[in-house]
């Protein structure tokens, strides 16, 4: 639970008040995090990606939707999609209902997007993103 509280703590860090933003460092790819509204359970959606430009379309390389877990003090985001737009990869950590509830797992993604997460925030974090000196657009 502490590293799904550690990242919800650096998502509500990088958004402040704001609900989307862009941060840039030379070098690399703009890096966008945007609070995206609720699931059809009522949780908090925050998504972050690096985005690209390809034959005039955004391209997101990757996009990881973190889910804000219910009832958990400090509060706890876990990831449950993973997007690639320039391999056309798309993956679900739930399967869910007509209703919009969750119904089944697929444990091995979860595990692995867990993981993906705390590689790529400690990557931002070596690359500047993190830091005051990351150049901030508020974008809503």
């Amino acid at each position: 639970m502490k590293t799904y509280q550690h990242f919800a703590s650096l998502l509500t860090q990088l958004l402040g008040n704001d609900t989307a933003i862009r941060l840039t460092v030379t070098g690399f790819m703009p890096l966008s995090v945007e609070d995206i509204g609720l699931s059809d359970e009522g949780h908090r959606l925050i998504a972050i990606s690096h985005t690209g430009i390809q034959n005039g379309d955004l391209m997101r390389d990757p996009e990881l939707v973190f889910e804000f877990v219910p009832g958990s003090d400090p509060q706890a985001a876990e990831p449950i999609s993973f997007r690639n737009d320039y391999i056309g990869l798309m993956n679900y950590v739930y399967r869910y209902s007509d209703a919009g509830k969750k119904t089944h797992v697929n444990a091995k993604l979860k595990a692995e997007l867990k993981a993906f997460a705390s590689m790529w925030f400690r990557n931002l974090k070596d690359q500047g993103f993190l830091s005051e000196t990351a150049n901030r657009e508020r974008l809503a």
